[in-house]
């Protein structure tokens, strides 16, 4: 299977270079975040011309402006969406199943000033979703974490529950720190690998978006496997965030089910 997950950042203007890039990689799973009212269309159309027969999208609100932004999951074959419970924004996560019946879950976690603790509420359903029941199928977690902070050489890493200097801010506290990291690490005692950690141990300094003006940036954008999946590549695609098609790179890896 080759996937490409990719948070699109909503651009309308650069739409169609984006999936001129996306589509040419003739990839059997995309898994898209910051999809639009405006840009739904557009993209489901265009999907559905490439031959990608199976698309769901998480549904915005009717009303509104706060909540704009919603995932997308199109593959080559049939997918049906499952629940996943207690999420606070339902359109920032979509976990669908394939025709073969792996499971993947397309995430875009809020970002850390959202209110009423949308993001750790996001994380902690999320982790339950995965941890509360190990199915014989194959499972996979992707997307925009919007998380770590900084990733460290001894495998630790600093979440936004942290400042700068890796002190845990007093505002956010513990419950943070453990939601961030419930993804990241939080999964690993039931089998689950970072993909893209997995074959790049040692590529601490990766970031998958940058500080538009000074450099710098973050490793957000990650893919989570169930032990049931073999990792045959997982990489960055930059040249397309560095072309200004998104804030964001994609994310692209080549998996197997055993």
């Amino acid at each position: 299977m080759l996937l490409v997950s990719w948070n699109v950042a909503g651009r309308v203007k650069r739409l169609e270079e984006q999936a001129e890039r996306l589509l040419g990689l003739g990839a059997d799973v995309l898994c898209l975040q910051e999809i639009t009212r405006g840009t739904l269309p557009r993209w489901r159309a265009l999907l559905h011309e490439a031959g990608y027969v199976g698309i769901e999208h998480g549904e915005l609100p009717a009303t509104g402006r706060k909540r704009p932004l919603a995932v997308l999951t199109a593959s080559r074959t049939p997918l049906h969406a499952v629940l996943v419970d207690g999420v606070p924004w339902p359109e920032r996560v979509l976990a669908v199943h394939l025709s073969d019946g792996t499971e993947i879950v397309n995430v875009h976690s809020p970002i850390s000033p959202k209110p009423d603790l949308a993001k750790v509420r996001t994380h902690e359903a999320v982790h339950r979703h995965f941890a509360d029941h190990e199915p014989g199928y194959a499972r996979i977690l992707c997307g925009d974490l919007n998380t770590p902070r900084k990733e460290h050489a001894d495998g630790t890493v600093w979440t936004f529950a942290r400042d700068r200097y890796g002190q845990l801010r007093p505002e956010r506290g513990e419950r943070w720190e453990e939601a961030e990291l419930a993804l990241i690490h939080g999964l690993e005692p039931y089998g689950y690998r970072d993909a893209f950690r997995l074959l790049h141990p040692d590529s601490i300094d990766e970031l998958s978006w940058e500080w538009p003006r000074w450099g710098g940036g973050y490793r957000l954008d990650h893919l989570i496997v169930s032990p049931s999946l073999t990792v045959h590549s997982c990489s960055y695609e930059h040249q397309w965030r560095r072309d200004g098609l998104s804030d964001h790179s994609a994310l692209i890896a080549r998996l197997q089910t055993s």
